[in-house]
């Protein structure tokens, strides 16, 4: 599964990468997050027209016939092996398909207060899209509220020893085809939920204070030694 990311990069950063204007990401709505949760506000990437669009939502979705978002902590990930038959996410990937601008994300090592976090990441810092998924629903009478979920699939050889699902990392050459509004061919999409390449992401055992949402600065990614040998 995917439950903690991060995206640490400056708000002029992120733009770049996704291929936007640096206005579209609100200076007053844009920080540098170290330690995303489920239910967190976050930013999404659709095609619209031939172009990116980058939008706020929240991150656990939330369907758009829900009575209320009391199950979005239990979908902030999709399965990609049963996207095309399961009832909470089937439409959307058939209609709502998007990316989710990250550079790392976490995984844990033991348990209880063992736990030792394990930082996911591009060995040259950069940032990276995860295939994801996005509904609307009506909050309100007059508020609708966007919300996505990342998809997960196998883990790769660097992911395996330390968690059973990895989520699915596009390439590059790959966002525009799963962004791309007008493809119906689900099989087509499908193929491109794989594991990402051995090489792609590294490892970094990191500080205990990952464990906790409250902790969301720099000093969360602060490399630690313990059950480094694991990895």
């Amino acid at each position: 599964m995917c439950g903690r990311f991060t995206l640490t990069k400056t708000r002029e950063e992120v733009a770049y990468e996704i291929g936007v204007l640096v206005e579209e990401l609100p200076e007053d709505a844009y920080k540098r997050r170290y330690n995303i949760a489920p239910t967190d506000p976050h930013w999404i990437v659709r095609l619209r027209l031939e172009d990116r669009e980058v939008m706020p939502a929240k991150w656990g979705l939330v369907n758009s016939w829900a009575k209320d978002a009391k199950g979005a902590a239990r979908q902030i990930n999709a399965r990609a092996e049963t996207l095309k038959t399961s009832g909470a996410f089937r439409d959307a990937f058939a209609n709502r398909r998007c990316v989710v601008p990250a550079d790392g994300f976490y995984e844990w090592i033991g348990t209880g207060n063992a736990k030792q976090p394990v930082w996911f990441h591009r060995e040259d810092g950069g940032v990276f899209f995860f295939a994801g998924l996005y509904e609307s629903w009506k909050a309100k009478p007059e508020e609708w509220q966007r919300t996505f979920t990342i998809i997960t699939t196998e883990p790769n050889k660097v992911v395996a020893p330390v968690h059973n699902r990895m989520p699915v990392v596009l390439a590059e050459d790959e966002v525009d085809a799963w962004l791309n509004p007008r493809e119906e061919d689900l099989d087509r999409l499908a193929k491109l939920l794989d594991p990402a390449p051995e090489g792609f992401l590294v490892p970094r055992t990191v500080s205990p204070k990952a464990n906790s949402v409250k902790n969301d600065d720099a000093s969360v990614l602060e490399p630690a030694e313990v059950m480094a040998k694991l990895l």
